[in-house]
């Protein structure tokens, strides 16, 4: 019978540590990687033109690769925040997303989405009033334990906003521009006389330094020539 050596034995205990610690570790490297469980992405508001046919994007992010036998997914529609919630679309793991026929949007509703890119948007054709209110995406990515939710306000408007007068913007904007160019060239005319005057100024104080120096020099030099008077004999 063949025995192990300490350093083998130690080997052996160092290699069944580290396979023990790999799935802890793998763990701690995908919560360093930047990954933040599931979220979902949406717009807060969406403004529809009534008549017309409106996507409504609903983008999901995980940790997880999607499994289709797993995943699970539900639009819902409400009047307003406090209003019961009514299913118009969902996944189906056979179909895929699978929108729900109702009386409210007939077959007005259409997935407009890539699965492969976690998209689960749709779009709502022929718009109208009484589409206004609140498009909730839920979304759940097994084994993400967070249900993820996108709430969106849709509201439908009968004529778009006029289009802005550019002409006015534009005499605005000069009248701005001019009056703000002005003032600048007026901090600068005045920066350029405060420093003229003030270079006067020292000039002006050298000056005197200067002839009060060659005033001093002259008084000087006059009593080294000065000779003392000849006393009377």
């Amino acid at each position: 019978m063949k025995m192990s050596s300490p350093a083998q034995e130690k080997r052996s205990s160092g290699v069944q540590l580290l396979s023990a610690a790999l799935p802890p570790l793998l763990l701690l490297l995908l919560l360093l990687s930047g990954c933040s469980s599931m979220d979902v992405s949406v717009a807060s508001y969406i403004n529809a033109l009534n008549g017309t046919t409106v996507k409504i994007q609903c983008i999901f992010t995980s940790c997880y690769k999607m499994n289709t036998a797993k995943f699970a997914m539900n639009w819902t529609y409400q009047e307003s925040r406090n209003d019961t919630e009514e299913m118009f679309m969902t996944y189906s793991k056979k179909k895929g997303m699978v929108p729900l026929r109702s009386d409210r949007f007939g077959d007005r509703v259409m997935f407009a989405g890539n699965l492969d890119k976690n998209d689960l948007s749709f779009t709502l054709s022929d718009v109208q009033l009484e589409d206004e209110g609140v498009y909730n995406c839920y979304v759940r990515n097994p084994p993400d334990r967070i249900q993820g939710r996108g709430i969106i306000q849709l509201k439908v408007v009968t004529k778009l906003p006029p289009p802005r007068d550019s002409t006015i913007a534009v005499a605005i904007g000069a009248s701005v521009g001019g009056a703000l160019a002005l003032l600048i060239l007026s901090m600068v005319v005045v920066k350029c006389l405060r420093r003229h005057r003030k270079q006067e100024l020292i000039s002006e104080e050298k000056m005197e330094e200067e002839g009060k120096l060659e005033a001093e020099g002259v008084a000087e030099e006059g009593t080294k020539h000065v000779h003392p008077l000849p006393e009377d004999l």
